[in-house]
Parts: structure tokens; C-alpha cells; sequence
């Protein structure tokens, strides 16, 4: 059973890389459609967001700075649920329906980096 369980830690940063390629390879779309419309320099988030999914995901895989790289990914899955989902959540009828499934993916990825940052990393140099 244990060796099933370790598997998580190598199927864990798979999606942070599909949404990371995403990013950057959609900037422009998703910049449009995903970066709320107070926010100014739209494609330079998305940019920046994709090369922070990416980022940790190397990090988790080498096992270098992951503590940090989780901690700091928790944090912008946090954001990205309160400041780009949860709008269109508390909005109600079919903006809620969209946003819905989005904010609760981010709100569950948050909290397994938050449990990853806590049980599985290895590098503690930066955040004891």
C-alpha cells in the first residue's frame, strides 16, 4: 500500500505543468477570459503565474527548495480562488456554475500543497 501512496508525490506537480504549458502557451486567451478586469497588465500574470506552476513542480520533482516552492504555490491557488473564482461564486445563477468547479479545484490544490509543504518535502532550508 505504501508504494501505491508514493506515487502521489511523482502524480502530485503533473497538473501544476499542464496548467504552467497552459499559461504560456495560451497567454493572450486566458488573459482575456481568466484575469479579473481590475487587474492591470493582464498577460504579464498570466506569464508570471505559469512560470510559478511550472516552477514548483520542478522543484517538487528534484526535491530542491519544494517546502518553499509548495508553500508559495498554496498561496497563489489561494489567491486565484478569492480573487478570480470566488467573484463569479458569490455572483449566483450561471456565473456561479462556471466558477464553481474552478474555485474548488484551486481551494483543494491549495490545501494539498499545504499538506505537501508539510509531510512530503525534503528541502527545509529556506522554511524550517
Amino acid at each position: 500500500m505504501n508504494t501505491f501512496l508514493s506515487l502521489g508525490r511523482w502524480l502530485f506537480p503533473i497538473p501544476f505543468i499542464a496548467f504552467g504549458l497552459m499559461h504560456l502557451t495560451n497567454a493572450q486567451v486566458m488573459a482575456d477570459y481568466v484575469v479579473p478586469a481590475y487587474m492591470p497588465a493582464k498577460i504579464v500574470w498570466v506569464y508570471l503565474s505559469g512560470v510559478g506552476l511550472l516552477a514548483a513542480a520542478v522543484s517538487m520533482y528534484l526535491g530542491k527548495y519544494d517546502k518553499l516552492a509548495t508553500t508559495l504555490l498554496a498561496i497563489m491557488l489561494l489567491l486565484f480562488a478569492l480573487m478570480v473564482h470566488l467573484p463569479g461564486v458569490l455572483e449566483g445563477g450561471e456565473k456561479m456554475a462556471q466558477s464553481m468547479p474552478s474555485f474548488l479545484k484551486d481551494l483543494g490544490l491549495a490545501a494539498a500543497s499545504m499538506m505537501y509543504a508539510l509531510n512530503q518535502s525534503r528541502d527545509h532550508s529556506i522554511i524550517g
